[in-house]
């Protein structure tokens, strides 16, 4: 009951916390923003290969979104690194480092302004 619960507070949490991204229109970021979350969920509730997944997923809509946006290029370069970080623990099982990672991406992120 616990793993759901965080589950869904965490998606809320996403949810509230990149409302200004999605209004702004920033495909590549709002979807980085939904995978990153989604992988912290998963890295918190130890499922190692989801938390992957969605890192993975978050790591391709981050570089897509740097590209589009020069001028929050500073901000998406350091979200890259956390998710690759992010991407290494999950392979090596380490849900809970990975989810932290994941989490330092999303402040970027939202830092990016996009």
């Amino acid at each position: 009951m616990r793993t759901i619960s965080t589950a869904i507070a965490t998606g809320t949490l996403v949810l509230f916390m990149s409302a200004q991204v999605w209004a702004s229109d920033a495909g590549h970021t709002s979807e980085a923003m939904e995978h990153a979350g989604k992988a912290q969920a998963h890295g918190e509730m130890g499922h190692a290969k989801d938390a992957l997944q969605h890192a993975k997923e978050s790591l391709g809509h981050a570089k897509a979104a740097g590209k589009e946006h020069a001028d929050a290029h500073k901000h998406m370069d350091e979200a890259i690194k956390h998710l690759e970080e992010s991407i290494k623990h999950a392979e090596m099982d380490h849900a809970g480092e990975a989810a932290k990672h994941s989490e330092e991406a999303m402040k970027h992120m939202r830092q990016s302004g996009h």
